[in-house]
């Protein structure tokens, strides 16, 4: 680590003009043009049809079935949706396990459902469940295991899915991160009982908002699809205990059929980012980019980077507020673990200091910038910004602390 000399000219944080002039984004944000934009909702004024499973939605759900090879996707408004649906759906009871390292929404979706969540570490590489942590965790009580996919990886769905069945659990999927990704040949949405896509901005597959629940299972689908609707309305008759306003509107397919057709190049282009990324990080000691793990094929769509404090010379907090101060929005992705976050860390005090490689993570990594507005030229700046703050970092950490 150097200890080279540091003036308010070299980082924005103590006087230089920030690296960028507007912010650096995190989400994915890829958009159609806005002809493009314009004309598919010019369709939409001159049918007078907004939603309710409206011609848009049905066209997308069928290109989203050919895409991934599912007999079923459901789109609905939003992935929390989603998947408080489907918990409902698949009948589950008492506990279900999945990991404390995951977005806020895996477990209240849960709590929405009555059900209690058991929280399992991952594995401190991949950041994916550790499957020997999710098989010591179940007892009668448990009646599912919530895989979660993270950074365009998997969780071993196949692993899982042998697991799940020798204990005569149910097994289902939060995939928000995982569209177009494949194991082993095999698109995700095709694993566990069912899985879950986020349509979210900030998601390669962007509808501004929305998702979809993926199954191939046809009595769960004929149930998602009254449940759907607030009136209770479904293609196939199939008997519910609850209805919700889940609907996806015309305008969010619209997007999202357009978002569909960009699909392969805008995959591409996160690849091409990442690898760049990837190579520029690797000559900077205590930077460790997470590869996606457990696929054949990724959507790159997050960048996301260990820093290791005592090899860089920083913490991954005081790492933010450099950044920061140069309009770079990093963030800290996930802080804290689920279990350590209201009301769990009140409710379940039993997890806390049982995670130890959840609670690692979530005080060591980073989410840098990549997508749509993100290009090469940007890399090399985030990148170069990165370099000079291992060089001078016993200087800002002094600076950091008076």
């Amino acid at each position: 680590m150097s200890t080279a000399k540091i003036s308010k000219n070299d980082f924005a944080l103590f006087g230089a003009p920030p690296a960028f002039a507007e912010p650096l984004p995190i989400g994915q944000l890829y958009f159609p043009s806005w002809e493009r934009y314009e004309q598919a909702f010019k369709g939409i004024f001159e049918r007078q049809y907004y939603t309710e499973y409206g011609p848009l939605n049905q066209q997308l759900e069928n290109n989203l079935q050919q895409f991934l090879g599912v007999r079923h996707a459901i789109c609905v408004t939003n992935a929390t949706v989603a998947l408080m649906m489907l918990a409902n759906a698949l009948e589950l009871k008492g506990k279900v396990i999945l990991p404390s390292f995951t977005f806020i929404a895996s477990a209240q979706s849960l709590s929405w459902a009555g059900l209690e969540p058991v929280f399992c570490d991952v594995d401190p590489d991949t950041h994916q469940l550790d499957l020997k942590q999710v098989a010591a965790l179940i007892d009668k009580d448990v009646s599912a295991i919530m895989g979660v996919h993270l950074w365009g990886g998997a969780c071993q769905p196949r692993a899982l899915e042998e697991l799940a069945k020798a204990h005569g659990v149910q097994l289902y999927f939060d995939a928000a991160h995982a569209f177009g990704c494949a194991v082993d040949g095999v698109r995700i949405g095709n694993f566990g009982r069912a899985e879950v896509f986020s349509f979210h901005q900030d998601n390669i597959l962007n509808a501004t908002e929305g998702g979809c629940i993926c199954t191939n299972d046809d009595e769960l689908a004929a149930k998602l699809r009254v449940m759907r609707s607030s009136a209770g309305a479904g293609s196939k008759p199939a008997e519910v205990t609850k209805t919700v306003n889940g609907r996806m509107s015309e305008a969010q397919c619209a997007i999202a059929l357009m978002s569909l057709e960009d699909f392969p190049a805008n995959r591409q282009n996160n690849e091409r980012l990442h690898r760049l990324y990837a190579e520029r990080l690797a000559a900077i000691p205590g930077l460790h980019p997470v590869e996606p793990s457990g696929v054949s094929f990724s959507n790159y769509q997050y960048l996301v980077c260990r820093v290791d404090e005592r090899a860089f010379g920083l913490s991954r907090d005081m790492l933010l507020e450099l950044l920061k101060a140069e309009n770079v929005n990093a963030r800290r992705y996930f802080y804290p673990g689920v279990h350590r976050s209201i009301p769990y860390v009140q409710q379940l005090p039993q997890y806390q200091g049982r995670l130890p490689n959840t609670d690692a993570l979530s005080a060591s990594c980073i989410q840098l910038p990549i997508g749509a507005l993100v290009s090469a030229q940007s890399v090399e700046v985030v990148c170069n910004i990165l370099r000079r703050a291992h060089r001078s970092a016993l200087e800002i950490r002094a600076r950091f602390v008076k």
